[in-house]
């Protein structure tokens, strides 16, 4: 796969606790629990492109219920940054459990840094995307978050 650049600027979503042990734009997290995509060699930050979609990904991992004192925030992906998007049919496996495949293929994206984000499918949600964020990608910089505000 191929890294792409986008040609528009994307707004995406992450939803946290504001109060909690870190930031809610912040990796850490990944590295002490990794995600389906990650390895706590390769901390990421992991996003929605919509906010639809974060906030069911927050129940679902929730069992059904929304930690509380949610907010969010939006995190605008400018035009011009790299991506890559992740096929599933390429390869078979991603969405099983244990994570085994789609853990080995975001630990290579990461660590070889092919793309700034790397757009997956929402297991959840199959149809729509999260996105992961390579902090150590060198165009991060460019990636900005807005304060957050309240989950109601």
């Amino acid at each position: 796969m191929t890294a792409q650049v986008l040609d528009r600027t994307l707004t995406c979503y992450r939803i946290g606790d504001p109060l909690g042990t870190y930031p809610i734009y912040d990796a850490t997290g990944s590295t002490l629990a990794p995600g389906r995509w990650n390895t706590p060699g390769c901390p990421v930050i992991y996003i929605s492109e919509h906010y639809s979609t974060a906030l069911l990904e927050k129940l679902v991992y929730g069992s059904g219920r929304l930690p509380p004192n949610q907010h969010y925030i939006e995190i605008t992906l400018p035009r011009g940054l790299s991506y890559e998007t992740f096929s599933s049919p390429s390869l078979p496996g991603w969405d099983s459990m244990p994570a085994t495949v789609s853990k080995e293929f975001g630990e290579a994206w990461c660590k070889d840094r092919r793309s700034a984000v790397l757009l997956v499918p929402s297991v959840v949600a199959r149809i729509e995307n999260n996105v992961i964020i390579n902090p150590a990608h060198p165009e991060c910089h460019a990636i900005t978050a807005s304060l957050h505000r309240p989950v109601y």
